[in-house]
Parts: structure tokens; C-alpha cells; sequence
């Protein structure tokens, strides 16, 4: 007959050495799964810009307009991220995709205009997603005049070591490999329509600028197309008195953007060295922060495995553990109290970024503006201002054609 084995009912010391065993190794288990989750980007390499390779005759170029970039958050977006840099930010990427279509040789006219404004052949928006110095990423969309989309994309690329030598204001970004991707699938785009709808989106926009003029008089000439894209419902007669003072309305409007780009060039050139400083020492802080994050989730790894593992030794009941079993325990409680001061240490690195982000703001104040006696802020009241001056060339219209738009008449009084 076999001898029978003794077993031990589980006590309440048993019972918590367990549990607490238990809880080290889940805290293991989620120091190792801790992540962030990123949104669906295309991640841009090296690339050329696509340059035209012949000149593109003048009825064939179609005049864009870039609006600044707005800010988007995202739950893989940057966190660190301030609203002062961000509206910074959204006048730089403009202007730089700017030059960046403007050195392709692709497009008519190309110029930052501070609102939407669809009477333009090709409109260009932007969202950033996420912008340290170490990492961009944006949303771009472009759509031209008869509402037809031409591309809705997000693009991400990263800095490497070497990224911050050689640029130049204009020619040169950090993350020009980003700028030019966006170039190559505008301009990739454009070389697949034909001669006839190129004429069409330059006519449609013309239209669109004429019926927003004056509504009464140009309502009829646009129709709902398929896909509710814009068509051409009928044109005007050549010569046509009322078109052509509004095509030199249109004008006038160009002459005021061109003004107003000059000055958005200009705060870009103020902001270029503080922003390329910027970013740069953002990177390597975020570098830094990260190094330290890695070394803090490996000790607090190893503390709480050694902890765990000092506890299920005592639930063993093997002999002779009791003082290994507290070194254990003591070493791995350094161990992980001392991850947690490096967590500390990497605070400071987020806090130094966040200062930094500071700083450039302050520089990085509104660029006003005085033009023709109005003042127009670049960052905050451009649009205003743009809307303004769109105002004032209806006015100017009316009163040198005399043309009053029809209201509606009063009900009469029972």
C-alpha cells in the first residue's frame, strides 16, 4: 500500500503570497504590451519631384490655391503638440508646398489663399496629424472646380540623422520627400486628364467666380453633372460686356493674393531658423525621452518579475528559501522603484520639449499687415480680411456696372 501524501490546506498567507505573485506577473505582462496605436499612412521614402519636362502651353495650366494647414488631433497624433506652434505650423506647410509646386513646373499660378475658395481651378487643403521635428505626418486633399476630388491622402514621413544640413528656405524642407510625394500624385493626376477637361475646370471656375458676382445674372450657366460634379450648362457671348468686367474683378482679386503671399512668404522666412532649431532640438529631446522610457520599462520588467518570482518560491514550500526569498524581494523592489525615477527623468524631457514649443511660439508672433489701409493678420485674421476684400470688390462691381441684385419682395400688409 502506498503511502499517502500529506496536503496543506491553503491559508490566508498563502492565499495573498499567490496573489500577489499574480498581480507582478500581469504588470509584467502589460509593461510588455504597452503601446500607442497609429492611424493609416502612406510612408514616404526618398523622392525626386516630378518637374515638366517641355513647357505646358497657358490654356492647359490650371492656377491653384493652398489653404493654410489646420490642426487635427488624432490618437496617434503628437501630444505634445500647442495650438500657438500649430497655427505656425499650418502658414509654413502652405507656403512650402507652395514653392514645392511652383519649382515643378506643373501649374499655372500657385498661391496661399487663407480660406476655401472654390471659384479657384485646383483647391489644396491640409490637416496635420502629427508634427515633433521627428515624425510629420498630413492629410492632404485637392479638389478642383467642378467638385471633382482628386486625391484625399495621408502622408508620413520621419527625419533621419542627417536631415537638418543642407536645407534651404523654399527649396529644401526636412521633410521635403513628403512635399515632393504630394507634388508627384498632383501632378501624376493632372497629366491623365485630357486636353478638354482641363478647359472645362478652368471655364467652371471662371463661372463659378461670375455666378458668386452676380447670381442673377450668371445662376443658369452651371449645371449638377454626374457624381454632383459641376458641367457647363451654357457659356456667355464672346464679348459679353458684364463677363469681362468681371474677369477684371478677378484680376483685381489676383493682385490682392499676390500681395497677401508676399507677406506669407515673408513670415516664413522669419519663422524658417527658429522652426528648423525648433524641431531639431524637439527630435533629439523626443530621442532622449524614449531612451530613458526603454530603460525605465525594462527595470520595472525585471523588478517585477524577480518580485513575482521571490513570491511563488514561497508558495512552493521549498526548503531553505526564506533569505533568497527576501533578497528577492528587496532587489527586485529597487529594481522597479528605480524604473519609476527614470519614468521621472523622461517627465523632464516632455517638459523641455513643451518649453520649447514655448518659446518658438512667443517668436512666432502674427505677422500684420497693412494693405490699402486694412490690416490683415496673417494667423488669425486673414480670412476676416480675405472676406472682407471679396466684399469690397462686389461693391466696386456694382458700382461701376450699376448691376443691384433682386431681393425678394416684402409680403404685403392684410
Amino acid at each position: 500500500m502506498k503511502p499517502t501524501r500529506k496536503t496543506r490546506a491553503p491559508d490566508a498567507a498563502w492565499c495573498a503570497r499567490r496573489s500577489a505573485s499574480g498581480f507582478f506577473l500581469l504588470l509584467a505582462v502589460a509593461v510588455l504590451v504597452s503601446g500607442c496605436a497609429r492611424y493609416s499612412a502612406y510612408n514616404v521614402g526618398h523622392t525626386a519631384i516630378l518637374q515638366a519636362q517641355q513647357e505646358i502651353p497657358e490654356s492647359q495650366l490650371l492656377d491653384v490655391a493652398v489653404a493654410p494647414f489646420a490642426s487635427a488631433q488624432t490618437k496617434g497624433g503628437d501630444e505634445d503638440a500647442q495650438p500657438d506652434i500649430r497655427k505656425a505650423e499650418g502658414n509654413f506647410m502652405a507656403v512650402h508646398l507652395k514653392d514645392t509646386l511652383q519649382r515643378s513646373a506643373q501649374w499655372g499660378a500657385v498661391r496661399v489663399v487663407p480660406s476655401s475658395d472654390n471659384s479657384m481651378d485646383l483647391q489644396v487643403r491640409g490637416k496635420i496629424l502629427e508634427s515633433n521635428g521627428e515624425r510629420l505626418a498630413v492629410e492632404i486633399e485637392a479638389t478642383d472646380a467642378t467638385g471633382r476630388r482628386w486625391l484625399k491622402k495621408i502622408y508620413a514621413a520621419e527625419a533621419g540623422e542627417g536631415s537638418f544640413s543642407g536645407n534651404r528656405p523654399g527649396e529644401k524642407d526636412v521633410f521635403q520627400d513628403l512635399y515632393n510625394a504630394i507634388a508627384n500624385d498632383l501632378a501624376q493626376y493632372r497629366i491623365k486628364l485630357t486636353p478638354e477637361q482641363i478647359v472645362n475646370i478652368r471655364t467652371v471656375a471662371q463661372l463659378k467666380f461670375a455666378r458668386d458676382f452676380a447670381p442673377d445674372a450668371f445662376s443658369g450657366y452651371l449645371a449638377d453633372g454626374p457624381k454632383g460634379q459641376l458641367t457647363v450648362n451654357r457659356l456667355p457671348a464672346p464679348g459679353d460686356t458684364m463677363m469681362q468686367r468681371l474677369m477684371q474683378i478677378r484680376e483685381r482679386e489676383y493682385m490682392y493674393l499676390d500681395t497677401l503671399n508676399g507677406y506669407y512668404d515673408n513670415f516664413y522666412a522669419r519663422m524658417w531658423p527658429s522652426y528648423e532649431n525648433w524641431r531639431q532640438l524637439n527630435r533629439e529631446e523626443r530621442i532622449a525621452r524614449r531612451r530613458v522610457q526603454r530603460q525605465a520599462v525594462t527595470r520595472q520588467l525585471l523588478g517585477a518579475l524577480m518580485v513575482a518570482g521571490a513570491i511563488a518560491m514561497g508558495v512552493s514550500d521549498v526548503d531553505n528559501t526564506g533569505a533568497l526569498q527576501t533578497s528577492m524581494i528587496i532587489v527586485g523592489t529597487q529594481v522597479f522603484v528605480n524604473g519609476i525615477n527614470i519614468s521621472h527623468e523622461a517627465r523632464i524631457h516632455s517638459d523641455a520639449i513643451r518649453e520649447l514649443g514655448d518659446t518658438f511660439g512667443s517668436e512666432m508672433q502674427p505677422v500684420v499687415m497693412d494693405l490699402e489701409g486694412r490690416q490683415v493678420e496673417l494667423t488669425g485674421s486673414a480670412k476676416e480680411q480675405f472676406e472682407k476684400w471679396k466684399d469690397l470688390l462686389r461693391r466696386i462691381y456694382r458700382a461701376e456696372t450699376g448691376f443691384v441684385e433682386e431681393t425678394p419682395a416684402a409680403p404685403a400688409k392684410p
